[in-house]
């Protein structure tokens, strides 16, 4: 039997209380001509809430949603197909996600994955962004200045989709791996938990194979929306049951950040709510 603390689902309650603050406090774009449109070329006109920042304790809980089911092993694959194996091209990815951005040759510009790839010159020798966290991490945990940005303003006209989620942080504090997620826009209902279960999958990983436990995770984002064909799906979403937190079980043998497979991770006792409404994509 867990205990109320290891079963407690903030995930639930910090997304509930986000769509709540949104929809009761948010600015409607309408009044703009906007890029983002839908399937039948309908402009798709957003309400947002700017400067919203949730924090989540990767101790106490997996934050997942149970309102509905997040596809765990799909972002879990997304994630490793940026950071690990640091590509642009769909080809490489498992899901069909990426294909509305991707070109003929299937990649999608100099963009995600790109980015983390490129390497830099330090004083102790080349590294490129992930390597360069997972040297400090190990080297010099004491420092403030392990994060990564792949927001490339020099290779952006070459981005067939800017950066959303383009920023992390890292700070360790005794043995704890925090870390800080920037966001500069994010659709709430089609990526919200999305981002949040990949970038605490990546604080785990980060933590596991550099001897550390993971800590919190802070989400920043700068534009959180809801679109307009999504609000009526958020009100009934946010009305949805709450269900315990799963357990996460990671594969302790790991030590290489580069040995990592979807199947290292784990969820048990997944609980979710049958939220069958197919829910449009902007783009």
């Amino acid at each position: 039997m867990r205990s109320e603390e290891e079963t407690m689902n903030t995930a639930d309650k910090i997304f509930k209380n986000m769509c709540k603050d949104i929809l009761t406090n948010g600015v409607w774009d309408t009044e703009y001509d906007v890029r983002p449109k839908w399937e039948d070329n309908t402009p798709a006109h957003t309400i947002k809430k700017f400067g919203i920042v949730n924090r989540y304790n990767l101790e106490e809980s997996f934050p997942i949603l149970t309102l509905r089911k997040t596809n765990f092993k799909a972002a879990v694959d997304e994630l490793l197909w940026i950071w690990q194996k640091k590509s642009n091209n769909v080809n490489d990815l498992n899901s069909r996600i990426w294909d509305s951005w991707a070109d003929e040759k299937g990649t999608i510009g100099k963009a995600y994955g790109y980015q983390l790839s490129i390497k830099h010159k330090y004083k102790e020798g080349e590294f490129d962004q992930v390597d360069r966290v997972l040297y400090d991490l190990k080297n010099n945990p004491a420092s403030r200045r392990i994060m990564t940005n792949i927001y490339n303003f020099q290779d952006l006209h070459e981005m067939n989709l800017y950066p959303c989620a383009y920023s992390m942080t890292f700070n360790v504090s005794g043995n704890k791996l925090n870390a800080i997620l920037n966001q500069r826009s994010q659709d709430v209902l089609a990526a919200n938990n999305w981002n949040v279960v990949q970038y605490s999958i990546l604080v785990h990983m980060m933590a596991q194979v550099s001897g550390l436990i993971a800590g919190e995770l802070v989400h920043v984002i700068a534009d959180a929306h809801i679109y307009d064909r999504h609000v009526p799906i958020i009100e009934e979403l946010i009305e949805q049951k709450e269900h315990e937190a799963p357990s996460l079980t990671i594969d302790k043998s790991i030590d290489d950040f580069y040995k990592f497979t979807v199947d290292s991770f784990k969820l048990s006792d997944y609980e979710f709510n049958p939220f069958k409404i197919k829910v449009p994509i902007a783009v």
